[in-house]
């Protein structure tokens, strides 16, 4: 777990892949990052029906042919991102004790320090929630927006308590300044395809139109 100075970073060591779904080849975890708004307010970078999640966490995944994360995103969809959103809960989700204990190491930039015992699965949905998500052909959410990513976004939240959301604002920049409101705006859809898992098409659109401008997009539930 590293504080790069812009959010805090997870390096996977291990191999963990990613394949089905429509994905059409198998991608395999490169690291994992969260973006957060101020002390457990709106900080999710995709919105639903308009509605901002307090985090969201995204999981970068490249074609498993690559070595390099930056040949992977010379490919227009070299990249995967599974993001999952955050939600307040009455209670504390044990399965983050570890994680949220280890952001004390790395409040600083370039700060860093290992989580022991802590796996991908824990911090995630359990499979039986992870059968709704939407789809759609975008880019990366940080400079330079690369448009290389296939974005899977899950609709149901992982559980967090206002402690654990709130830890998160604790971190600093790189100039000092408490790490707050680390996400991007939603961006405009530019014509494209947003789908749903099951095959419906959620934005009406009849032709995909990737444009340099890149992000996060406002997604929407079926009627």
């Amino acid at each position: 777990m590293k504080n790069n100075g812009h959010s805090v970073q997870v390096n996977v060591p291990i191999t963990a892949t990613v394949s089905g779904g429509n994905l059409g080849e198998t991608y395999k975890a490169v690291q994992f990052h969260l973006h957060w708004g101020t002390d457990g307010g709106p900080g999710s970078e995709h919105t639903v029906d308009g509605e901002q999640y307090p985090m969201e966490l995204h999981i970068v995944h490249m074609k498993q042919k690559y070595n390099r994360i930056e040949d992977a995103l010379r490919d227009p969809s070299g990249i995967a991102v599974l993001g999952f959103f955050y939600e307040e809960s009455s209670s504390s989700n044990k399965n983050y004790d570890r994680f949220t204990l280890g952001l004390r190491g790395v409040q600083n930039t370039n700060g860093n320090t290992s989580l022991y015992r802590t796996s991908l699965n824990q911090l995630i949905l359990p499979e039986v929630n992870m059968t709704n998500y939407y789809r759609y052909e975008g880019s990366l959410t940080t400079p330079g927006c690369t448009e290389a990513v296939l974005w899977t976004v899950f609709e149901n939240p992982i559980p967090l308590s206002r402690e654990q959301l709130r830890a998160f604002s604790t971190l600093k920049f790189h100039d000092g300044s408490p790490m707050v409101g680390t996400f991007r705006p939603v961006q405009p859809r530019n014509g494209r395809v947003v789908y749903r898992s099951g095959g419906a098409a959620v934005a009406a659109s009849v032709l995909l139109v990737l444009t340099s401008i890149g992000g996060a997009l406002g997604l929407s539930r079926p009627n």
